[in-house]
């Protein structure tokens, strides 16, 4: 037997258990950080051949530390919808200042102060844009990621294309047959029956203010004629600065009150300043009831800046405007290996694949082996704080034990040498 022997395994026994006491400090000091994965420390026996007889070499321990990267954390919801979360397998793709690609479950994103989404350890998320329509993954490399940034959206204007205007005309209304109707834009003595007011939106965002007449002209006829409210004379309404927008001649059947199949039942509006807006009027009525609005809607929006960001359960990432418009920027892509535990750690909660975790596989949540992406929820760290305490124990005893053994060893042999003859 060597007493150098047992110094040395000792030696590497109280290595071994320092090492396990760091992975544990390790652990217990992130044991809040998002996305963190905890590390494990295994031991394995190395043993020296003996050359026989009664005397035994002693061999050592060999550490080995592995960072268990595929178990899932807790999700917790925060409230912030730029806080991203996958429920099942897959890692947000980010990159770092120097254009690095990394894997990462540690999802505390906002915006920074050049509107890219960055998380707490200063990586920003990468994702497809959607400018030029549905993106394609590029399955086996990053290809056509870049960060996502909602800077350049901070205004937005859309113009009224479209509408919906429902209501109810008196039937029993009293037929101007005068001359002086809306839709000859008079001078003066205008007559009609009804008015009412629609607000649309020119393509710079302005609001145009539409003003809609509708005058009885005869048994189950109504003209309708739409101005832009900005043409009208100060004092008296009429007459407008130019004719009316569009006008028209609705005709309705005396029996149920609905438009007549051979009525229009819409209006081409060239909206000034804007586009044309196509206004629906199929459920317009004529009974014996006063005029009523039943449904007023147009679609477009004054200039608004981007309120919140919103991202679906696939990915789709969309900035939504103070008048509800919400417009997709970008798609979130996941990205997985078939070993996550083989990975490589670095600073940051990030990864990147090795000879041994295989190659990087990417597509988008919910697709085939990718967990879903969720909104508003951090998935916690794994770490178990009880387990570590346990560990810690552990590892204390069996230092202690080992640094006894050295202790032993370094006697004899310091009796040994001080032997005299």
């Amino acid at each position: 037997m060597s007493l150098y022997g047992v110094m040395r395994t000792s030696t590497s026994g109280m290595n071994a258990q320092a090492s396990r006491i760091s992975t544990v400090a390790d652990n217990v000091a992130n044991a809040n950080t998002v996305g963190y994965k905890s590390v494990r420390t295994e031991f394995s026996s190395i043993f020296i051949n003996s050359s026989g007889g009664t005397a035994y070499n002693s061999g050592s321990v060999d550490t080995k530390v592995h960072r268990l990267v595929g178990n899932q954390g807790t999700l917790n919801a925060t409230g912030s919808v730029t806080d991203l979360a996958i429920d099942g397998d897959g890692f947000m793709l980010v990159s770092d200042s120097a254009g690095g690609t990394f894997l990462t479950r540690a999802g505390s994103f906002l915006p920074d102060g050049n509107g890219n989404l960055v998380n707490t350890a200063g990586f920003q998320l990468l994702g497809y844009p959607l400018t030029s329509g549905t993106p394609s993954v590029t399955v086996n490399g990053y290809a056509g990621l870049v960060p996502i940034s909602v800077s350049d959206v901070e205004l937005m204007a859309t113009p009224s294309t479209t509408g919906n205007f429902a209501a109810n005309l008196q039937s029993n209304a009293a037929e101007i047959t005068s001359a002086d109707i809306p839709g000859a834009n008079p001078p003066s003595g205008v007559q009609y029956t009804s008015k009412t007011s629609l607000v649309t939106y020119g393509n710079l965002g302005e609001e145009i203010t539409l003003d809609l007449y509708f005058t009885k002209t005869g048994a189950n006829t109504w003209e309708v004629a739409v101005f832009n409210k900005a043409d009208a004379d100060p004092a008296t309404t009429f007459p407008y600065a130019s004719g009316p927008i569009v006008s028209d001649t609705l005709t309705f059947d005396g029996t149920n009150g609905k438009l007549d199949s051979s009525s229009p039942n819409s209006l081409s509006i060239a909206i000034p300043g804007g586009d044309t807006l196509e206004l629906d009027l199929k459920s317009m009525s004529q009974l014996a009831t006063s005029f009523s609005i039943l449904d007023a809607k147009v679609n477009g929006n004054a200039a608004s800046s981007a309120e919140i960001v919103e991202v679906s359960k696939d990915g789709t990432l969309y900035v939504a405007f103070a008048n509800g418009v919400r417009k997709p920027l970008f798609k979130i892509p996941l990205a997985t290996v078939a070993s996550p535990d083989n990975m490589a750690s670095l600073s940051g909660n990030v990864f990147t694949p090795t000879s041994a975790s295989g190659d990087v596989r990417i597509g988008f949540p919910g697709e085939a082996d990718f967990g879903g992406l969720l909104s508003g929820v951090l998935e916690q760290s794994t770490t178990d704080i009880a387990s570590e305490f346990t560990d810690m124990i552990d590892a204390q005893r069996g230092y202690t034990a080992n640094s006894k053994v050295f202790q032993t060893g370094a006697e004899l042999l310091d009796l040994l040498v001080n032997l005299k003859r």
